[in-house]
This record gives structure tokens, sequence and C-alpha cells, in this order.
């Protein structure tokens, strides 16, 4: 099913820019390119027409950006390794999410956590705390991920445009073999089975990727702090650069209140 997925005859009813089909540096041998890419920067109103199409035409529409001081790499460059990502339907969100969370919570010079350690992931210290209860979206989500996908690009003018061969949003990572995350994993696949869960429990959409950076809509965010704890144990073990290096306090609990009511979501790997 994910290769079917690849593979299937695409047609789109919007014009697109110029641009070029990009192969991924890693030589696949039927050669299928692992995206469309805009020579220049996403023209307005695009990803809007782009992802309502998507039912029919199987592409999923990416703002894309650049590592800094690199305008080719990754996307350009091909720098991709889709042989690397597994299925998303192989893998079990919850078990991924907690195995993350126990890597992320172990003392790595041996021995029990620090005090220190311990208040960064707060109330729960090292017990997972189970996935997040779904919540019903506020807005349509394909609305929403319109309207921030529209309003990412005007804060990143930059941002080139993407098209990926993928049933869903969440799998475009596994499809590309994208590799922002590599220091912790090179499976693009996992994190789609994450992204997976997030679309199903809380209007999720990707409408974003950079070298190292997610760009998420949000239907239903939490409501309270309360709600948004076990969400923020969620991202911390999906991505705990997001608390580790993220905005001061850095703990489970101050990532909590930032997410609260917030309609986007951003994830950045070191």
């Amino acid at each position: 099913m994910f290769a079917d997925a690849q593979s299937r005859r695409r047609t789109l009813p919007v014009s697109l820019p110029p641009g070029r089909t990009v192969h991924s540096e890693e030589g696949d041998d039927d050669e299928r390119p692992a995206l469309w890419l805009s020579d220049g920067p996403a023209p307005s109103g695009l990803w809007p027409d782009l992802h309502a199409a998507h039912a029919g035409s199987g592409l999923w529409p990416l703002l894309l950006d650049h590592l800094h001081g690199a305008p080719d790499r990754p996307w350009a460059d091909g720098e991709l390794w889709p042989a690397s990502s597994s299925d998303p339907a192989e893998h079990d969100p919850e078990r991924l999410l907690a195995r993350w969370w126990s890597d992320h919570t172990t003392n790595y010079e041996g021995g029990e956590p620090t005090r220190r350690q311990l208040a960064v992931t707060a109330p729960y210290g090292q017990d997972w705390p189970g996935l997040a209860a779904p919540a019903p979206p506020r807005v349509a989500p394909q609305e929403h991920a319109d309207h921030w996908a529209e309003q990412l690009s005007l804060a990143q003018p930059d941002m080139r445009l993407g098209l990926v061969a993928a049933e869903r949003g969440s799998d475009a990572l596994a499809v590309l073999g994208w590799q922002g995350p590599v220091n912790y994993t090179n499976d693009a696949g996992r994190l789609s089975a994450v992204l997976r869960s997030w679309e199903d429990r809380f209007g999720v959409r990707v409408i974003g990727l950079g070298f190292a950076e997610l760009y998420l809509s949000v239907a239903a965010p939490p409501t309270t702090v309360e709600e948004a704890l076990p969400i923020a144990a969620e991202h911390f073990a999906f991505c705990p650069d997001n608390i580790w290096q993220g905005q001061s306090p850095c703990t489970l609990a101050g990532y909590a209140d930032r997410i609260v009511n917030a309609p986007t979501w951003a994830f950045w790997w070191d």
C-alpha cells in the first residue's frame, strides 16, 4: 500500500510555477523522483488550491525551507533517503513515543537521573504518561491548514513549494526520506506514524518542512494546561530539543503552557 501510493499516476487541475522533479541522492533504482520543487518561492494562494486537489492528485503540498547559508540543501540537492523509511503502518505510535521518552529521560552517564533532569519532565519524571486523549477539532482541519500555510508563507517568504506523492500529509516525511532528525532517527517512517496519530487525535496537518524543522497546523489544540501536559510529553518524546533548547523555562510544564490554544506546532532538531 505504501509503495502503491507513491507509484500511482498523478494529475493536477492546478497550474504550477516553474519547477522540476528532484531525485534522491541515494540513487533509487527505479529513478522515481522524491518530489517536485518550485524554482522560486511558493506563490501566494497556491498551497490551498493544491491541498484541495490532493484527494484526486495524491500529491501533498509542502512549504520548504533550506539550511541557512546553503539554499540547495536539502531539497534541490536531493539530500533525502526514502529507502531508509519504513512503512508508517508498521509502527504503533504509542510504543514509539514510550521508547523515545525512556531514551530521553535516561541518565546517559549511568545511575539515577539527577534532580535537574527530573525537573525537566515534571510532573512525570521518568514515567511515561501514555497518549493524550483526542479532542474534537474547533475548525475544519483542511481550512485551518490552508490558513496557516498561507501565514507561514508570509512569515517566511523564501520558502519554496514542494509536491510529494503521499496519500496523507503525515506520510510525506516517509515518502521523502526526510533526514531532519537524523541525530535521533534516520527512519522518517517512524515520525510519520506519530504524525498519523496526531492527524487523527488533534486535526494536525503537515504544512511545511525545513532542513531540520517541521511545521504543523493544529485544529484541536489543548485548551488548558492540564490537557496540554500529556501532549507536551508526546512532543518531548518526539522532539526533545523543543524543550531542552526551547524557550525558557526549558521544562515540560513551561512548554505545556505555551501550546495551550496554539493553532500551530513547530519542531526543531539539533
